[in-house]
């Protein structure tokens, strides 16, 4: 049996047995998810995270030295950032419009007595300053990403241009490079595990009221969410990248399967830039520049779900929204993506601040704690399809380019 349907197979498993857990007593949930499922889900967890730091730092040496060119580096540093922009701020409006139409927040139905201690996050010119790191080693061992990226670049230039004195350090990245490849593939192997234990305690945790109480709000997120990688990436891959959208969702389901497992773009990492070079041929030195950056400044997902659930709690409070509000929201939400870790629930963080922005209450965001970590697992889904969308179609730009060079 292929992975692909062992993880799909553990995904149906794990919701049905999470489902089933909401009906056993709490005491006896708490033992099966202290003593199984937790350990289970975090095993796979740390294993995956074990290898997020150096095969992100690697890659991205082999991939920014592979090109050689400085200036084709900052060519396509200029499309990666361009297509991230613009996916997102069309996520937004696919997430506003879906929250205007299905109106889930109607006041005066939900309890808006609930209090939440929102976190604050860094102010944009200080994640900008902060890109560079003071101490690499410290970046590293932290796992600050855009810390990490930006080390990696400067490695991998100097690599570029000094060429043949340095073709023995960048021969030991290559061999780096092959070994965490296999330890890519070996960890894959229990993926089904971790995703069935991780899904059935979510769903174990969440509970069934929170889901009923708040299912129109969760449909209206889900429905945005799949219009965006139905429509918008569709189109890109279809489109821009000259390829067939099925084939393409096919081939990288096992990485969508893992992020939703652990929603975290930065775990999924790993798997995903392997199915993206492997699977869609999208060539390595891309892949390993376009793929880490995506998970760290790329959130279509969560920009979907900010959306929604600030037009959610505008409608809870009866507090509406102007033209200027919707603006705003567009603007904010698409500058926060930037610099925010991709790890599960910063969405929450992000959001605080775009309510913020607008002046709706912060202590809103309680109402929708409860099934955030399920909606956290599509978006999830859908943050690291757009980073392998964007691989996909600037990869076959580039191999086309070289193709009408070579004539």
């Amino acid at each position: 049996m292929s992975l692909t349907k062992k993880i799909l197979i553990a995904l149906i498993l794990g919701i049905v047995v999470g489902v089933g857990l909401n009906f056993v007593p709490t005491d006896v949930f708490s033992v099966i998810d202290k003593y199984a499922l937790d350990p289970v889900g975090q095993i796979f967890l740390n294993l995956i995270m074990m290898i997020v730091v150096p095969i992100v730092f690697i890659s991205i040496v082999i991939g920014t030295a592979g090109m050689g060119d400085p200036a084709k580096l900052g060519k396509i540093g200029f499309q990666t950032i361009s297509f991230y922009l613009v996916t997102t701020a069309i996520a937004l409006l696919i997430g506003l419009g879906v929250g205007f139409l299905f109106q889930p927040g109607k006041a005066g139905v939900f309890n808006v007595e609930e209090s939440f201690e929102a976190e604050s996050a860094p102010p944009i010119m200080d994640t900008l300053i902060n890109i560079i790191p003071e101490n690499p080693f410290e970046a590293l061992s932290n796992g600050d990403m855009l810390q990490i990226i930006a080390f990696a670049l400067f490695i991998g230039i100097a690599l570029a241009i000094l060429g043949e004195k340095t073709k023995g350090i960048y021969n030991l990245f290559e061999q780096a490079n092959e070994i965490f490849i296999y330890l890519v593939n070996l960890i894959m192997k229990t993926a089904p595990y971790g995703a069935f234990a991780l899904i059935a305690s979510a769903i174990g945790n969440s509970g069934l009221d929170a889901l009923g109480s708040m299912f129109m709000y969760m449909l209206a997120v889900i429905l945005a969410l799949v219009i965006h990688a139905t429509v918008t990436y569709s189109f890109a891959i279809k489109v821009l990248g000259k390829a067939s959208p099925v084939k393409f969702f096919k081939e990288f389901f096992p990485a969508m399967s893992v992020g939703f497992s652990t929603s975290s773009s930065s775990a999924t990492l790993p798997v995903s830039m392997q199915i993206a070079q492997e699977k869609l041929g999208v060539k390595k030195s891309i892949s390993s520049f376009v793929q880490p950056l995506g998970a760290t400044i790329n959130m279509d997902g969560t920009g979907i779900m900010q959306a929604v659930a600030t037009v959610f709690i505008s409608q809870v409070y009866d507090i509406p929204l102007g033209v200027t509000e919707i603006l705003l929201i567009i603007l904010t939400a698409t500058l926060a993506s930037i610099g925010t870790a991709g790890v599960p629930s910063v969405g929450l963080i992000m959001l605080a601040m775009v309510l913020k922005q607008v002046g709706l209450p912060v202590e809103g965001i309680a109402l929708i704690i409860g099934v955030d970590r399920l909606l956290d697992m599509i978006r999830t889904s859908v943050n690291i399809s757009g980073d392998a969308v964007c691989a996909y179609v600037i990869s076959e730009a580039d191999i086309r380019s070289e193709a009408k060079q070579s004539k």
